[in-house]
């Protein structure tokens, strides 16, 4: 009888806390969303609009419980060197991958919307689990790294608008998730747009085209909400053609007229005062404030009130503006389930069961992070076989490295759950078998001596990624990062490499770092040279797991790595026609775009076509035989670029337009399908003012690399 008692007591409770709960038309989930904001925004007060304009639009007095922003480039960052998971907070760990540039150079787009999901994963199960974060993320940087001066390198999947664009497309899904009412977190993508200089970077303007800003600039952010689904975007610093981006009209106009962005546009932290300061824009905050309203900005990531009170009160602004630019805010905290109670919502019941365990703490979630990171890896040089190294044959091996026992976290990095630095991950690879003997550097000689000592050598060079100083100080002039561009692409270790090559010829470089280096001397001397970025929990592991070949490496740059500065344009020339990618670039690369080796070789027999023309709206069905011609398994990236050859306008020498990463046992020979579509080939028609596919006749290139080319098919544009 008192269980009886109990039970009615309880279902009294549930009854009344759910008609608490839905007393008002926008808790109703089976409304539709419009009509949800309508009624929402018709409830709030002008206060409660105006905070709504912050990083979290919940509304207290209405049981409104909206969510905040994280970090989240390569992993969530509940922690790490930028204390993400709040100041004098204890960390949550997090599973940590490469740097965003190292997951470009995996070239596998499968791989990146799994791990972007894991991502996704995770920060649902720390928001729920431990109230920690939010579950608006601040990924992919959809920026295109055209410059390799460019600080924030690291955060870009590299220099190719179609390459940068599907590799968006594919963490901007894995975030979201693939259910058909509920997303598991919402991709904030950034910077828009055309902020790849950091030195100015809070007053300058980045300058080109009408046809660039479609083709180039504009399209890895076009594909992430039109194709990605992506919802929400942060504005950049910079002015683009002279026009302080969170103000500028391309956030209306384009964005949201013409490809359907309805969410979350924000501004970069402390852009808002920015406008004043830096740009001198205005007269008084207050003009900018409702200039930046106007303009579809409806989050601030720095003090606003003041400026939007004063704004409604001058009369600059009206409540309607403010109504107009937060729907957007609650239409993305509607797709994240923040104003259900529904048990229609997957997610919300990530991290809520008792027994759960942390996902970055299983095997499953480890297993990715490794994976991620062995792919990334980019063999560049392997004479004479060098490579794989193997363990049977050594009795000695040398380390050195000022960070060969680290593993170093970037500004947006979380605190991983382990790591597995380059010397630990040899140690575990070979146990008590090998001596290895290590040194930072040579002095007094120990990096020498151990070299000659030594079977075989391992250098590990490259960058610190926050530069080990302040915010704005990278004071080895070759490292950058946020806030600091470089001033060389020379690697000052180079000079330690020579003394290690001389002391011992069988010397191998494993570069660790965010972005490219002019390693000529090393190219031209030192026998094999890999490259990864910094940040994995699995760095170690991955480099070792290569270096002794249970790994065969199929990493590809995603950048033309130059062999000297004086190659590169002006940083602030935004044109990239002036000599700049690969796609114009006129000199001779020290590494071109898309290349990377392998320990096995593959040939390209044949290229077919489902048809002799591409007709609009169309799509071209291209399939290579491909061969595994040596005697190990593999993975090759096929890569498909076009040449346009009687445009009536400018194009690039070569564009990249499909690619794909295939693995082959040896000897195995496969037919890879890529599909070439016809809107992909469209030019941007200033004068009619829409992407036009022209009559012409195309090249389709098929190669291992940008500038290694196997087969080539003409085939007719109509």
């Amino acid at each position: 009888m008192k269980n009886l008692f109990l039970h009615i007591i309880f279902l009294l409770s549930v009854n009344l806390v759910l008609s608490q709960q839905k007393q008002y038309p926008f808790q109703n989930p089976q409304l539709d969303t419009e009509k949800r904001i309508d009624n929402l925004l018709s409830l709030m007060t002008l206060d409660e609009k105006v905070q709504a304009l912050s990083t979290n639009p919940s509304v207290k007095r209405l049981g409104v419980v909206g969510t905040g922003h994280v970090e989240g480039l390569h992993g969530l960052a509940l922690g790490g060197p930028g204390e993400w998971g709040g100041k004098n907070k204890q960390p949550v760990t997090t599973t940590t991958f490469p740097q965003a540039y190292g997951l470009g150079e995996t070239w596998d787009v499968d791989l990146l919307q799994k791990v972007a999901n894991v991502e996704g994963y995770e920060t649902r199960y720390a928001f729920q689990r431990y109230h920690r974060g939010g579950l608006v993320v601040r990924a992919p940087n959809a920026d295109i790294a055209r410059d390799p001066r460019w600080g924030r390198t690291e955060e870009s999947y590299g220099e190719d608008a179609f390459f940068n664009g599907t590799m968006t497309v594919a963490f901007v899904k894995g975030l979201q998730g693939n259910n058909s009412k509920y997303w598991q977190t919402a991709s904030l993508m950034k910077h828009f747009l055309a902020n790849s200089n950091e030195d100015g970077r809070t007053y300058t303007s980045s300058d080109f085209d009408e046809r660039l800003w479609r083709e180039y600039y504009a399209l890895p952010f076009q594909m992430g909400v039109v194709e990605g689904g992506s919802r929400a975007y942060m504005a950049a610093y910079n002015k683009v053609n002279g026009i302080p981006a969170m103000v500028h009209p391309m956030l209306k106009n384009i964005t949201q007229k013409e490809w359907g962005q309805n969410g979350i546009i924000c501004t970069d932290g402390g852009a808002f005062k920015l406008l004043l300061s830096d740009h001198k824009y205005y007269a008084d905050k207050y003009l900018g404030a409702a200039a930046a309203i106007k303009a579809g900005i409806n989050q601030f990531l720095d003090e606003f009130t003041e400026g939007v009170y004063g704004a409604l009160s001058h009369g600059y602004l009206k409540e309607k503006d403010i109504d107009a630019v937060i729907r957007g805010d609650y239409r993305v905290m509607i797709q994240l389930g923040m104003l259900d109670v529904s048990d229609e919502n997957p997610y919300a019941k990530i991290g809520t069961e008792k027994d759960t365990i942390d996902p970055w703490k299983t095997e499953v979630h480890k297993k990715i992070a490794l994976e991620a990171t062995q792919k990334s890896i980019v063999l560049l040089k392997n004479d004479s076989g060098l490579l794989p190294l193997q363990k049977d044959k050594l009795k000695t091996i040398a380390v050195i490295g000022l960070h060969a026992d680290e593993v170093l976290l970037d500004w947006y990095s979380g605190t991983p759950p382990y790591t597995i630095s380059p010397l630990q991950g040899i140690k575990n690879k070979l146990g008590s078998n090998v001596e290895i003997l290590y040194a930072k550097n040579n002095i007094d000689g120990k990096a020498v001596s151990i070299a000659k000592k030594a079977d075989v050598v391992i250098v590990i060079a490259g960058n610190h990624p926050v530069c080990n100083a302040g915010w704005a100080d990278c004071p080895v002039p070759s490292e950058g990062k946020e806030a600091v561009d470089r001033q060389s692409l020379t690697l000052e270790q180079e000079d330690l490499i020579k003394l290690v090559y001389q002391a011992n010829p069988k010397t191998i470089v494993a570069l660790i770092s965010s972005f490219p280096y002019a390693i000529n001397w090393t190219q031209d001397h030192v026998p094999a040279i890999v490259h990864m970025t910094q940040n994995s929990q699995e760095t170690g592991t991955a480099l070792a797991d290569v270096l002794f070949g249970d790994y065969n490496p199929a990493g590809r740059l995603t950048q033309t790595w130059v062999r000297d500065i004086t190659d590169l344009p002006e940083l602030l020339d935004y044109n990239i026609r002036n000599g700049r990618t690969y796609m114009y670039f006129k000199g001779k690369p020290l590494y071109a775009f898309g290349y990377g080796l392998s320990y096995t070789t593959f040939k390209y027999n044949a290229v077919e076509t489902n048809s002799e023309n591409s007709t609009k709206n169309g799509e071209i069905k291209v399939t290579v035989s491909v061969t595994n011609t040596g005697n190990k398994d593999g993975d090759e990236v096929i890569q498909l670029y076009v040449k346009q050859l009687n445009s009536k306008v400018e194009r690039p020498e070569k564009e990249l337009k499909a690619f794909q990463r295939v693995f082959f046992k040896a000897g195995e020979t496969k037919n890879v399908s890529l599909t070439l579509k016809a809107k992909d080939l469209e030019y941007w028609n200033t004068a009619k003012q829409q992407f036009e596919l022209e009559n012409n006749s195309i090249e389709i290139q098929i190669g291992s690399t940008s500038d290694n080319i196997h087969q080539t098919k003409k085939i007719t544009v109509k």
